[in-house]
């Protein structure tokens, strides 16, 4: 905490047992401190005693002090330009292609895909343990393969958009379509095995 004098600028270093006065040098402005540089180790604690301030009430940590500008749905529909009526110009013409994805997408690559297989994840060729196989609710439509890597490769420990699908490490498990896995004989990789030159 800094005690300041405009006549004496001087420093409390508040971080030791004995405080320890320090020149300050301050820039003073409209008899106020618009500039201040100190030493490092220092903490300048500030405290706004101006009533007319905004800082008063809390107006810069509490925003729900702060009136929101608000419009009805019928005045914003009146207006040009606006994000809705982009939508609405561009959203047909571009249609979700989540929405003609059928529920059994890839459903015939899965025949060959178990839990517990060992697998290798293309692109990269990450390595791991094959750990669901089956649609998932919370991603496209379509069969999934959820994956628990043998390194921290993936983006989540099995659960996706608040359901758990399997579980695995933290960042280790990853869903996949079914074309992006080869199951088969990928053993565990040795960190310290060189490739020969």
């Amino acid at each position: 905490m800094c005690v300041v004098d405009p006549d004496k600028p001087t420093a409390v270093k508040s971080d030791s047992d004995k405080p320890q006065k320090t020149p300050f040098r301050f820039f003073y402005f409209s008899n106020s401190m618009s500039y201040c540089v100190s030493n490092n180790g220092f903490r300048l604690h500030i405290i706004d005693l101006d009533p007319s301030s905004v800082t008063s009430g809390g107006w810069l940590e509490d925003t729900s002090l702060v009136e929101k500008y608000k419009i009805s749905d019928e005045a914003y529909d009146k207006l040009d330009g606006t994000f809705r009526k982009f939508k609405e110009k561009f959203g047909h013409q571009h249609p979700n292609p989540e929405s003609k994805i059928p529920d059994n997408y890839m459903e015939d690559l899965c025949a060959n895909i178990k839990v517990g297989d060992r697998c290798q994840v293309e692109p990269g060729e990450k390595r791991g343990v094959v750990k669901f196989v089956g649609r998932a609710e919370t991603l496209a439509p379509g069969f999934w393969v959820g994956i628990q890597y043998d390194e921290p490769l993936g983006k989540h420990d099995g659960m996706v958009k608040g359901k758990r699908y399997f579980d695995c490490p933290p960042l280790c498990g990853g869903m996949v379509r079914p074309d992006k896995v080869k199951v088969g004989d990928f053993p565990e990789r040795d960190p310290f095995e060189e490739d020969e030159i």
